[in-house]
């Protein structure tokens, strides 16, 4: 089951932050309020993901609101995983997730963002010249 991943949710709220910026310092507009209200039962409770099944719907729908700004999908359109291999090298993906890219739930798919992210090794996050010497 995916789940939400606290740093998805702080990214959310500072989103709105910047969309609908408090008028008075205290009063929060009512998608920050949602998602702080998550993100404060997540800090009290140590965890650093919320099960996205279940997720209180207006919470869910502020963060879903954020979503929709990201990037969809992690491709560079240099996809090894036609040429057999398990992992993509452009992109981090298994050949599962990328088979499987457009039925995965937002949060499958940010779960597999952040896996991919915190990797780091595919060519997505390095540099042209890096890749050219074989780094």
């Amino acid at each position: 089951m995916a789940g939400i991943h606290i740093t998805d949710i702080e990214s959310a709220i500072n989103y709105w932050r910047e969309q609908k910026p408090s008028p008075d310092g205290v009063t929060l507009a009512p998608e920050i309020r949602a998602l702080a209200e998550v993100y404060a039962l997540m800090i009290y409770y140590r965890h650093d993901e919320a099960a996205e099944k279940g997720f209180p719907q207006k919470a869910y729908e502020a963060w879903l609101g954020w979503y929709n700004t990201t990037a969809d999908a992690p491709c560079i359109a240099i996809c090894s995983t036609s040429q057999g291999d398990e992992e993509c090298k452009g992109c981090g993906r298994t050949f599962e997730e990328v088979q499987y890219w457009p039925e995965m739930s937002p949060g499958e798919k940010r779960s597999t963002w952040r896996r991919i992210t915190m990797i780091g090794t595919s060519w997505r996050f390095n540099k042209y010249a890096e890749r050219a010497r074989g780094e």
